[in-house]
């Protein structure tokens, strides 16, 4: 049944002067339809605000054997290649080559919500979603269009709503934690990116009841994903401006970049690493694997979830169940010099 006020393609049709069969035949690319008018008829859709509902419920029926990755990180940083990160790329990888493993092919698409949007952005059969923000407008748009989907972290706002390989941020921040504790820290600064996802969220409300339960103020100060390593010197200069009693003897950056410039900038104020300060990412960058000294990280093991991940959508896209609750690879530490002390 139509959903009361959304634009259908009788809509497009009237507003674009032409017949509803013209418009099914130019947006599915069926037929014989002059390119002008095909042209005219996407601009309307855009207009009006038609998606074509339709047409993926019907590349659905027949199954394209096609699955789509939406990253949503990418929404916060400069580029889709930032230098030095791989996660993003292991990611996308190993979903390719698994979903070819299951016979389907992998399309990786930018925010299918945003203005200008191809129609082919809602044709797969099944979308994966990484890291989806607070109240995320994709999975909204997904779930309306009754499009089938899993994401990788869990949406805050609803938790438990869609099917989800739930990473546990909570989790992995306390395995840093305990890490950082054992290796003699006292009092740990978070630094985490300004989305909020569950990977922010998360770890803050972790750090935050871990310094509580000792009587401390938490110290947790969110800087943008894109910044890289230019975050050292704020972030040295937030922590460690006040009162001495204050200061963090380790600080934990949910971003390798972030971690990186943090380590940096320490050593170039005279604060050693790992001595005077422990330092810890909790997603790797290639810069944490050469740096001098090199920086402990979480290895997330994003292979293994991607796997996951494509499994779980190509179950959804064939209509077959899934088990609940979807088990989730652990993360496990890397353990490098920046917290390891003689």
């Amino acid at each position: 049944m139509q959903q009361s006020g959304r634009p259908t393609i009788k809509d497009v049709a009237r507003a674009a002067g032409v017949s509803p069969t013209t418009v099914s035949h130019a947006l599915n690319g069926k037929g014989v339809v002059r390119r002008e008018t095909v042209e005219r008829i996407e601009r309307v859709a855009t207009e009006v605000g038609y998606r074509p509902s339709a047409i993926a419920r019907g590349l659905q029926k027949s199954r394209l054997g096609l699955l789509a990755l939406v990253i949503r990180p990418f929404h916060s940083l400069d580029t889709f290649l930032p230098e030095g990160v791989d996660y993003f790329l292991r990611v996308a990888g190993a979903a390719s080559l698994s979903a070819m493993e299951h016979g389907y092919s992998m399309m990786l698409i930018d925010d299918p919500t945003r203005p200008g949007v191809p129609f082919s952005a809602l044709a797969a059969d099944a979308y994966i979603v990484t890291e989806p923000f607070e109240n995320d407008p994709v999975l909204t748009l997904l779930s309306e269009q009754r499009i089938p989907f899993v994401t990788l972290g869990a949406d805050p706002a609803r938790r438990g709503e869609f099917p989800a390989i739930d990473e546990g941020a909570d989790q992995q921040t306390l395995l840093m934690i305990s890490h950082l504790a054992e290796a003699g820290a006292q009092r740990i600064a978070l630094v985490t990116g300004t989305d909020r996802n569950d990977w922010n969220l998360g770890s803050k409300r972790s750090l935050t009841s871990w310094s509580e339960a000792r009587g401390q103020r938490p110290l947790v100060l969110a800087l943008p994903e894109a910044a890289g390593e230019r975050v050292g010197d704020a972030v040295i200069d937030h922590f460690f401006g006040g009162d001495p009693s204050e200061h963090p003897d380790a600080v934990f950056c949910l971003t390798g970049r972030h971690a990186a410039g943090v380590a940096e900038a320490a050593i170039r104020r005279g604060i050693r690493v790992p001595e005077d300060l422990l330092v810890a990412a909790g997603s790797g960058a290639m810069q944490n694997r050469t740096s001098s000294p090199t920086v402990t990280t979480l290895d997330l093991h994003p292979e293994e979830s991607a796997q996951l991940a494509v499994e779980v959508a190509v179950r959804l896209a064939e209509g077959r169940p899934i088990d609940t609750p979807i088990a989730v690879p652990a993360a496990t530490l890397d353990i490098r010099e920046s917290t390891t002390r003689a």
